[in-house]
């Protein structure tokens, strides 16, 4: 287990009071997505054929298509700024020869960054970073929460991408592990090791099992940890941008804190039933004016069982509906009676449109006093769920929307429960297909003031 950077007292539970309240980030100019860092001569994923496909896998989840420009990719992510990068470490048993990988979404090509170790387990471990400063100069003090989210709807992309072949995911793999299998610097060799370079900062594990694996390991990331630090980028003058200095320093250094963890755990992942390459490849998040029209109740449990079975370590989820019996849903009963979306537009950084939207999913949990992997596990596994839901909503012909910023989001207070114990992590707005005899409002249409009942 790796011991955690020292953090003075309080100042997570502090940090995530300040992410949770009203306050407005600084504004900044908007900070271009910076080139891809390793200039080696790329790969196609495809490589030479045979074993794990991982050029249908990245395609269906991380690549950027260049139809779109290379901005709207299958993947969701917080103010479509993609932070998440990818660093594959192969095995035997795959499309492109053993060795370590980093991968260039825009270019869809994987730079070789090293040797595979002999003992190297069959497959591909996917080791999924995030880069913190375009968040930071979007977002400010918010940006870390969502930095999570954006790794754990990346992890449920390239899940659902590889299933129905062996997947197994960590949320909860220590970060110098991390790092050190990726080839990456530790905490202490940032700053010496890869001067003006912006730090990776990683989080997640994804690891596709060979089906050719006759004892598949149950540690894919030792072999690899014990390799030296990979081959190096090119470097980034200014790699901060215009991100505020203090801000991008906090986010870093509060996600590399929460990153500290013991040996990790391996869920394994499914793909929903309906859902095919097909959903994968065209699911797109709707713009709002495209999710008024409630969807149909047995879509919507079905979309709802998904969010809250994807993680069985993740928060509870639950469904405002409004209609003829508006309520707060779970998949055992109902939570609360009457409509919870124009609170929930209240709390949603004042996006007015939920107030009107066919159906909100909330994931719901994370105390303001929750202990660093408490913390980590539910903004990762909120985001995972989300993902998978979203996927699924698109297989059923729902439209959906992932909702990634919650202020002062107190359910439990809300309901009538303790302050501080249940709170808004994320959310996924859900519609039907359009009702021509209702349109949707103008997506120019002013927001409520905020001052809605609470449920």
């Amino acid at each position: 287990m790796t011991q955690a950077p020292p953090a003075a007292p309080g100042l997570l539970s502090r940090a995530l009071a300040d992410a949770r309240s009203p306050r407005v980030p600084r504004t900044v100019p908007y900070l271009p997505e910076r080139p891809f860092p390793w200039g080696e001569p790329g790969l196609h994923p495809a490589g030479a054929g045979g074993g794990a496909d991982l050029d249908r896998v990245l395609r269906l989840s991380l690549a950027a298509p260049r139809s779109a420009g290379g901005r709207l990719r299958p993947v969701a992510s917080a103010g479509g700024l993609h932070p998440v990068r990818a660093h594959l470490l192969v095995g035997p048993g795959c499309s492109l020869p053993p060795g370590r990988y980093a991968y260039d979404a825009r270019a869809h090509r994987a730079h070789p960054r090293g040797r595979a170790p002999a003992d190297a387990p069959p497959g591909v471990v996917v080791v999924l970073t995030v880069t913190a400063a375009r968040t930071v100069a979007h977002y400010g003090h918010r940006a870390w929460p969502l930095l999570l989210l954006d790794a754990g709807h990346a992890a449920a992309a390239l899940a659902l991408a590889a299933a129905p072949s062996d997947v197994r995911v960590s949320l909860d793999a220590d970060g110098e592990e991390l790092a050190a299998a990726a080839g990456l610097p530790r905490v202490a060799d940032r700053q010496t090791r890869w001067p003006g370079v912006e730090p990776e900062l990683p989080l997640v594990a994804v690891w596709l099992r060979s089906s050719d694996a006759l004892a598949p390991s149950t540690a894919p990331l030792t072999a690899w940890a014990a390799l030296p630090c990979a081959a190096d980028p090119l470097p980034q003058p200014g790699a901060g941008g215009n991100a505020p200095p203090r801000e991008l320093a906090a986010a870093r250094h509060l996600l590399t804190y929460l990153a500290a963890g013991a040996d990790p755990t391996w869920h394994p992942a499914a793909r929903p039933t309906p859902v095919t390459d097909e959903t994968l490849r065209t699911r797109r998040s709707a713009p709002p004016s495209d999710l008024a029209h409630p969807p149909a109740p047995d879509l919507l449990a079905r979309v709802l069982a998904t969010a809250e079975g994807a993680r069985p370590d993740g928060p509870a989820w639950a469904a405002a509906v409004g209609g003829d019996a508006p309520g707060l849903l779970t998949t055992t009963g109902l939570l609360a009676s009457g409509d919870a979306r124009p609170t929930l537009a209240g709390w949603a950084a004042g996006q007015g449109w939920i107030g009107t939207a066919g159906a909100v999913l909330v994931a719901h949990g994370c105390p303001a006093d929750a202990p660093p992997s408490l913390i980590r596990r539910s903004h990762l596994a909120a985001g995972y769920a989300a993902g998978a839901a979203q996927a699924h909503a698109t297989a059923l012909g729902l439209r959906s929307r992932p909702i990634g910023s919650w202020l002062q989001a107190d359910l439990g207070a809300a309901l009538g429960d303790a302050p501080g114990h249940d709170w808004i992590v994320h959310g996924l707005a859900l519609a039907g297909p359009a009702d021509p005899a209702h349109p949707a409002p103008h997506p120019g249409s002013p927001p409520p003031s905020g001052k809605e009942e609470r449920p």
